[in-house]
């Protein structure tokens, strides 16, 4: 398993060896110990440039996933997921609005980022997929923390 983490902002003091303690129990749990993920913490300026000229947005997002495993040349190399970039001024602001930890919203944008590299989909798609990922964020966000999960 290979994590390449980059803290491209000054900002907020981020726990790198949290951080990789935690994608690498959720690569575990998701049984994908043999891949490769990138993992960028940028601010809200440099997500928003990233917004604007890869999905035509103007305005800064929590997360964003860049994954290998799909398009034209997905089969060149399996072994690489791809990149998750997330802005941590609007997970800040996040956390701060959800009333939750700021290490806690991190969890959940790394296990966003992650699911969509892993073929999840909540955009542009049907009722039936965005519940499939909202369940399995929920389930990976309680076996990261140690609740125990039931699935209604």
């Amino acid at each position: 398993m290979v994590i390449s983490i980059k803290n491209l902002q000054k900002k907020v003091k981020l726990d790198s060896r949290q951080i990789r303690r935690t994608v690498r129990k959720l690569m575990n749990i998701m049984d994908c110990c043999d891949k490769e993920l990138g993992l960028v913490f940028v601010d809200d300026l440099s997500i928003t440039e990233i917004n604007r000229r890869y999905l035509g947005r103007d305005y800064p997002t929590n997360v964003i996933s860049f994954s290998m495993l799909e398009g034209e040349f997905s089969t060149i190399n399996p072994d690489i997921l791809g990149d998750v970039i997330i802005s941590v001024e609007t997970a800040l602001r996040d956390a701060v609005n959800g009333e939750i930890s700021f290490a806690e919203e991190l969890d959940f944008l790394i296990i966003h980022g992650l699911l969509h590299l892993l073929g999840y989909n909540h955009e542009n798609s049907n009722t039936y997929e965005n519940e499939r990922m909202t369940k399995k964020e929920q389930e990976l966000f309680f076996l990261l923390h140690g609740y125990s999960f039931t699935c209604e």
